[in-house]
This record gives structure tokens, C-alpha cells and sequence, in this order.
């Protein structure tokens, strides 16, 4: 196991929201996403959606609520014992949007949590969609690695 997982669960997060993936499933979506051989670790955070409101405004200057938000390690040079545990980072998803936007896109909740695992995961790599060919090459590596879990093209119905 490449990726190992470590998830929490804020306690801003609506219990009753359910529908979020097992472990085992978001561990196997987060192994198919990594992009390099060795075992790295990666922590989920699933949060409300105030909490995800807050971080977005705080980090991305985004006033609203989002699916999925991405924290690379960056690691301070004085502490090099944390580089050696091969921490990638952080996603924080939020259950509220991911699986509001899996009804509005009419695909299963499965699906658009994989993509959201996928999509956090290569952000963690460095990975990115700001400029146009970022965009390509991470849409790209998003399908083919959708198309291997058994999931269709999520941006075929967006373009």
C-alpha cells in the first residue's frame, strides 16, 4: 500500500450527511492516484461546510463553500526526520458539496468522490489547473486514472 491514509473527521461535519466512502475505498482511489513509487502518507479531513467555507476564504480568498481543498507538505529545511516520513499533505473534503454536486451533475456519489480523491491527490504531487496546460496535463492524468477505477470522463459533461 503506496499511500497510506490517515482520516479524521471534523467535528464540524454533519453526521447525518453519510454517504462518504469507506476507508478502504478512498485508501484504494489515493493509491491509483499516486504518481511515484514509494509509500507516502496523506491525511483526509472530512469537515462541514462552514469549515470549508472558512478555509476557502482564509487560503484561497474564496467566499463559498468547495468540494475539495489540497494542502501540500511543505517542509521546513531545520526539520529533516519529517521529509524522511514522506508526508504529502492534507485534503480536506467536504461531504455537503461533494455529493450536492454529484445529484446536480446526475453521476453517483462513488464516482465524484473518486474524482475529488484523485483531483486532491495529484494536487499533493504538484499537480495544478491554473494555467491552461497545467489544466490539460492534470484533466488528463485525472481520466486515465478515473478510466482505471471504472469511472467515466467527469469532464465530459462540463465541456
Amino acid at each position: 500500500m503506496p499511500v497510506v491514509i490517515e482520516m479524521s473527521v471534523s467535528e464540524s461535519a454533519d453526521p447525518d450527511e453519510g454517504d462518504i466512502p469507506d476507508t478502504d475505498e478512498l485508501q484504494f482511489w489515493a493509491d491509483k492516484a499516486l504518481m511515484r513509487d514509494d509509500e507516502v502518507v496523506a491525511s483526509l479531513q472530512i469537515v462541514g461546510g462552514n469549515e470549508m467555507r472558512e478555509l476557502n476564504h482564509t487560503w484561497r480568498g474564496k467566499d463559498k463553500s468547495t468540494n475539495v481543498l489540497s494542502f501540500p507538505m511543505e517542509i521546513p529545511p531545520d526539520m529533516p526526520d519529517v521529509a524522511e516520513m514522506n508526508i504529502l499533505g492534507d485534503i480536506v473534503l467536504c461531504p455537503d458539496v461533494i455529493n450536492a454536486e454529484a445529484e446536480q451533475q446526475h453521476i453517483t456519489k462513488q464516482a465524484h468522490w473518486a474524482h475529488m480523491i484523485v483531483h486532491g491527490m495529484l494536487h499533493l504531487q504538484g499537480y495544478d489547473h491554473i494555467e491552461d496546460e497545467q489544466a490539460k496535463e492534470m484533466e488528463s492524468l485525472e481520466i486515465r486514472i478515473l478510466n482505471q477505477l471504472g469511472f467515466a470522463n467527469p469532464y465530459e459533461q462540463q465541456h
